[in-house]
């Protein structure tokens, strides 16, 4: 049974971020309070089928705790889609997801992530080559609106046609800059052609969600089976929780796990320097906050941060 249909609808997941979404990172979010759903960051096939495989496959780390969990890849060589999707299904994940959104000038230039929105030839092998190795688990793509127009009865009516379990849409177009807001009610446009064209996939919407409350209102409001929330989760961990107003002894007390779970999970096999988009999450909100920030930016290693910890709790006991 697809994983998607034992989970109430709407379904709410974190999306996939690349170096922010890790196993620490989607750990720390369940100890407070976890979506429906995860997904890994975005994991390419050609290297997972090459001798450096194991400079990767970190990426497809998870614990059990996690589930249900979607493995997102992304490259260009069907056949390593499809290689690539036996290794996921024999890793136990919950579905495989395709990347065919991503912007990033460097791999939309190679002809993956967005660059396939140009060339659906090439994306249905991909999608089949996927459908092959993935032993039955559900498949899925997360992708854009178009490449400079949107393309809801071009693109998106491609990738409906290929009976996908789950089409997520980013609420712009490739080369649309990140400055204009995502456009849900193109993201409508999409359910609303999944319905005239009989199909079954579902829908998931994505783009400048910042809260849960948010989130559920843009079910109703434009009718996607779920919301995937993104960057918003970066700067609160608590995000899918719908709770406001963390307590900063609380803040801290998380802080201090994320970066034990990141030393116990990671050791010395992933940059430390990693963690430092996340430290305004948990310091911020009293005076010298900001202050506090700098100085634990400048940190060699998690110890000189946990040495200071302890200095901040005289300052928030102030508020």
């Amino acid at each position: 049974m697809s994983i998607y249909t034992s989970i109430k609808k709407p379904i709410i997941s974190l999306a996939p971020m690349e170096d922010v979404t890790d196993s620490v990172f989607r750990q720390v979010i369940c100890s407070v309070g976890k979506p429906d759903l995860f997904y890994t960051e975005f994991i390419n096939v050609e290297g997972l089928n090459s001798k450096g495989k194991e400079k990767v496959i970190h990426r497809l780390k998870y614990d059990v705790v996690e589930k249900p969990i979607i493995a997102q890849l992304w490259g260009i060589n069907p056949e390593n889609f499809f290689k690539a999707s036996q290794i996921v299904s024999d890793m136990g994940f919950d579905g495989i997801d395709i990347n065919m959104g991503c912007s990033v000038q460097k791999i939309s230039a190679r002809g993956c992530g967005s660059g396939l929105i140009n060339n659906t030839e090439l994306s249905k092998e991909i999608i089949n080559a996927v459908k092959e190795g993935s032993d039955g688990l559900p498949v899925s793509v997360k992708t854009r609106l178009g490449w400079k127009e949107y393309g809801v009865d071009s693109w998106i009516q491609f990738l409906l046609e290929q009976d996908l379990d789950v089409l997520t849409v980013h609420g712009r177009t490739a080369r649309g800059s990140g400055v204009i807001n995502a456009n849900w009610d193109e993201i409508s446009k999409c359910v609303k052609l999944r319905d005239e064209m009989g199909k079954s996939t579902l829908i998931f919407g994505n783009g400048d969600i910042k809260s849960l409350i948010q989130a559920n209102e843009y079910v109703n409001k434009y009718g996607v089976d779920g919301v995937m929330i993104g960057r918003a989760a970066i700067g609160n961990p608590w995000i899918f929780t719908g709770r406001e107003d963390i307590a900063m002894n609380e803040r801290l007390e998380l802080f201090n796990y994320h970066l034990e779970l990141f030393k116990t999970v990671w050791g010395n096999e992933k940059d430390f320097n990693s963690l430092k988009k996340f430290f305004r999450a948990y310091i911020y909100g009293f005076e010298g906050a900001a202050e506090i920030r700098e100085s634990i930016m400048k940190c060699k290693n998690i110890e000189e941060i946990q040495a200071q910890i302890p200095s901040v709790f005289p300052l928030i006991n102030k508020i």
